[in-house]
């Protein structure tokens, strides 16, 4: 750890933010009671002409939780975790937080920053790998939420910065190790040593799996790119602790959840339950699904793993448990510190070392060119191709 994250391990941490005077917690949203679900399903899928009655037939797996999104409540405990662990530290870094598709909405929030006097923001997004809806439609709604406020009329826009990927962070990683152990624990004891290992994501386009991350790791047919080569390596990372810990290697895969889309368009595969029927058919004797490719508890992993899969596996009459996700964890809360203090370091020119387990090491801090696109162009902030980068605005 570099002498900049060891200062920040204990108080005084004044001034190691700087440049930053703020964070911003950026996340998905999601519906916090019945009459709230359609309109949010027609913010999430504004432009792309789906009928309102589709959209109640789509919003019935939250309907089923009351129309109540566990997201919401979930970033608020993370928002309390990092004020928490900011101000054990010494941390003075107010926190906001703001979402894509509910309240509340990223362009209130930027514009309450702005009113505050907030004019160098670091922003953390909830989704810890590269892809263009984990990354670069994050930078898409900061720059339309920018061009809002110039069409306001806010005289200073604040810079935006979004923080690195942080998918093999340790304060991300070892969270989810000590979630599989437990599973691994609640599983009947005959069946522990020959469970495998479902790492679950959730699945994207192949097109645009390929042409995730810079342009130097997009790929063709299929492979998937920067998007599931990170995955793959956090995966091996936390199979390879489990081995350590238990001192029996699980077989494991990386499979997919939360499908959508015209069925025609090729998504990446398998899916979880078409996985569960072939390990039963080939003999497998337990199963435990990570979902290594979500932050925190929120719908997909509720239905797609807790409701869908778990039935599908008590069908077979597997034996499955589900491992936790990261969530308000003090540890991912840690790794947010260090993140900012790093990129801080980085924004004034000092040294610094960055935390990253597995073989590919720590991801780069501005997106270039060509990074995650878009299938139609769309102005992104907080990359090199951003249109406030000219006014030092990026």
């Amino acid at each position: 750890m570099s002498d900049q994250l060891r200062a920040a391990a204990s108080p005084p941490a004044e001034g190691l933010a700087a440049p930053y005077d703020a964070l911003l917690l950026l996340s998905f949203g999601g519906p916090e009671g019945p009459d709230d679900v359609v309109p949010f399903l027609e913010n999430v899928t504004r432009g792309r002409g789906i009928p309102r009655e589709r959209l109640k037939e789509v919003g019935q797996h939250y309907f089923g939780f009351g129309g109540v999104s566990p997201i919401n409540g979930q970033n608020r405990e993370l928002l309390d975790a990092l004020r928490k662990d900011f101000a054990e530290h010494g941390l003075d870094l107010p926190v906001y937080w703001g979402n894509r598709n509910w309240a509340p909405y990223l362009d209130d929030v930027l514009r309450e920053m702005a009113a505050d006097g907030r004019r160098r923001i670091a922003v953390l997004a909830t989704s810890a790998y590269a892809s263009y809806s984990g990354c670069r439609q994050y930078r898409e709604n900061l720059a339309d939420a920018l061009a809002a406020l110039a069409a306001d009329g806010v005289a200073e826009l604040p810079q935006v910065d979004k923080l690195r990927h942080y998918f093999n962070h340790p304060g991300f990683v070892q969270p989810m190790i000590d979630g599989v152990l437990a599973a691994l624990e609640s599983l009947p004891q005959e069946v522990r040593s020959g469970a495998h290992l479902a790492f679950t994501t959730h699945s994207i386009p192949t097109a645009a799996a390929d042409t995730s991350g810079p342009v130097e790791e997009h790929t063709a047919d299929g492979e998937g790119g920067a998007y599931v080569k990170q995955h793959l390596d956090v995966a091996q990372v936390i199979a390879d602790a489990v081995r350590a810990e238990t001192g029996t290697e699980l077989p494991w895969e990386l499979v997919y959840q939360s499908r959508s889309g015209a069925p025609h368009v090729p998504w990446l595969e398998p899916d979880i339950c078409d996985h569960l029927e072939a390990l039963h058919g080939a003999g497998a004797p337990a199963v435990v699904m990570v979902p290594i490719g979500f932050v925190s508890d929120h719908m997909e992993v509720l239905y797609d793993l807790d409701t869908e899969a778990t039935a599908k596996a008590a069908e077979l009459g597997l034996p499955i448990a589900r491992s936790a996700t990261v969530g308000a964890d003090p540890r991912f809360a840690a790794a947010v510190r260090e993140l900012v203090l790093e990129r801080a370091a980085t924004e004034r020119g000092e040294p610094v070392e960055r935390c990253a387990l597995g073989l590919l090491g720590p991801s780069h801090d501005l997106c270039a060119v060509g990074c995650c696109p878009a299938r139609a162009p769309r102005p992104a902030a907080a990359g090199a191709d951003s249109p406030y980068a000219r006014e030092g605005l990026a």
